[in-house]
């Protein structure tokens, strides 16, 4: 299973993806919203990654700009906002999920699954 990343801090996406790639999982990593934008419109996943407070471009808009340009694969949102109206727009952006910070990681696991 291919994962692409969009995390930009750097100790979070590390820690995501030493846990990932122990599972088997082979994982892209992007840090910005520009970057993670064209590599989930460029490159084929099996599930997209994607914090919401990104530099250049924020996560309910690449969201978005992903489902518009139909593109169907799975969003798992994965963000410190939690409230309630972040994971309304979340969802409403087009995400399959959505996972706040912080997390356990066997949940989260699960939900990579899932």
């Amino acid at each position: 299973m291919r994962i692409l990343l969009v995390e930009d801090e750097k100790r979070i996406a590390s820690f995501i993806e030493r846990g990932l790639k122990e599972e088997s999982y082979v994982v892209d990593i992007t840090r910005n919203g520009i970057d993670g934008l064209f590599q989930a419109t460029h490159a084929t996943y099996d599930l997209i990654i994607l914090d919401i407070m990104l530099p250049d471009m924020n996560g309910f808009d690449i969201c978005r700009e992903i489902r518009r340009m139909g593109v169907t694969t799975p969003i798992l949102m994965l963000t410190a906002r939690n409230s309630v109206k972040d994971k309304v727009s979340g969802l409403d952006a087009g995400a399959d999920d959505y996972l706040t910070k912080p997390f356990a990681f066997e949940e989260f696991l699960a939900r990579v699954r899932a």
